[in-house]
């Protein structure tokens, strides 16, 4: 008889290859969900600075905030004339506000303003973020923003 070299894997060793590899992937994709959804807080938080800046040209045009009770009133009232923005000059194009952020997840904005020279916006987070410690808790102008502690899970921010 004769010996021949054969080259190539066993059946064996091929599964357990391919066993190792699913296991580091499920561990990587495991690992990349938490970045995920600090990625969607960071764009949350820099939403509401942008709305913030929405709101600053508002009250420099019209002299006081939107009087809306929630989200959707703050989108109208800042992309549509309403009574709020009846005695601005030119209306809300004139101040250059086309496109209010949407959350990039499945919760939704909050907006309150009990009075026309203050407001408050908020953003539930999916995670602990370190932007939480500076942030306003308890209820401000009918916005619910959390209570300070470790369950603390909205982010406010109020004028």
């Amino acid at each position: 008889m004769s010996n021949v070299n054969k080259k190539g894997f066993t059946l064996i060793e091929l599964l357990v290859v391919v066993a190792v590899i699913g296991v580091l992937a499920s561990v990587i994709l495991v690992g990349l969900a938490g970045f995920r959804g600090r990625g969607r807080d960071a764009r949350r938080i820099g939403d509401l600075r942008q709305v913030q800046n929405g709101l600053e040209l508002f009250f420099n045009a019209c002299g006081s905030y939107p009087a809306a009770s929630d989200w959707n009133g703050l989108v109208g009232a800042l992309r549509t004339p309403n009574s709020d923005s009846a005695r601005c000059a030119g209306g809300p194009a004139s101040i250059g506000i086309t496109q209010v952020p949407v959350d990039p997840g499945t919760t939704v904005y909050l907006y309150g303003s009990a009075v026309s020279d203050s407001y408050t916006l908020g953003a539930t987070l999916e995670e602990a973020n370190t932007a939480l410690n500076a942030d306003i808790d308890g209820s401000s102008n009918g916005v619910n923003c959390g209570v300070s502690g470790s369950g603390d899970t909205v982010y406010c921010t109020s004028i």
